[in-house]
């Protein structure tokens, strides 16, 4: 009854880090294409991925023209551009080897380009407890929020995607906040990765003007 999207949530933090111009970019693991509809109102060309044909489907209905949606995994199949001036993901990197799949999207960025992404970590109480606790009252308080605006008949923001249900999910996430940083780092100097209140965690990386990186 109460329950929210909490990806829905950072999508306008996602937003913040597009650059401007930001004329190309690509949304890795698109799902039903929510995310890729937002971004083709701040773009003029967004490639949409995802390696589920249900939900390349779903976001082809979805999205508007200036959306292309491709059927690939990118850690085996070309990505459909290169030159990107952004590379955005929601809750698809928590499903591929760090090491793996930062260099293929590094790869795909112009000199200058961000990549901006949030993932799910893997509970860490020992660091993260505070925001653990903080996270549970918080969820339940917007819930309840949102849950009063449906009430009135207002559409509530934040809601959780119809094809929520048919999306992958990952349980138990390899990875905690402070392990995705140490991974990535390796993989990115420069890149920052900290954790967002609502189990999420954000990563963001500029790629260098300069040849190196």
């Amino acid at each position: 009854m109460f329950d929210w999207s909490h990806n829905a949530y950072y999508h306008r933090l996602l937003l913040r880090q597009l650059p401007q111009p930001g004329r190309r970019v690509l949304d890795v693991g698109c799902g039903a294409g929510a995310f890729a509809a937002r971004l083709a109102e701040r773009s003029e060309q967004v490639d949409a991925v995802d390696r589920s044909a249900d939900m390349i489907e779903q976001a082809r209905r979805r999205t508007p023209g200036n959306v292309r949606c491709v059927l690939a995994d990118v850690l085996t199949d070309p990505l459909p551009g290169k030159d990107y001036d952004a590379i955005f993901s929601i809750s698809a990197l928590h499903h591929m080897p760090l090491q793996d799949a930062l260099p293929v999207l590094a790869a795909a960025l112009r000199p200058g380009g961000v990549l901006a992404a949030v993932a799910l970590p893997r509970v860490d109480l020992r660091h993260e407890l505070p925001v653990e606790l903080v996270a549970a009252v918080g969820h339940r308080l917007l819930g309840a929020m949102f849950f009063a605006t449906r009430l009135l008949g207002r559409a509530g923001p934040f809601a959780k995607d119809p094809a929520h249900a048919s999306m992958p999910v990952v349980m138990n996430p390899p990875l905690t906040t402070r392990q995705a940083a140490r991974e990535a780092a390796a993989v990115l100097p420069g890149v920052r990765v900290r954790r967002l209140l609502f189990w999420r965690y954000l990563l963001t990386w500029h790629k260098p003007i300069t040849s190196e990186g």
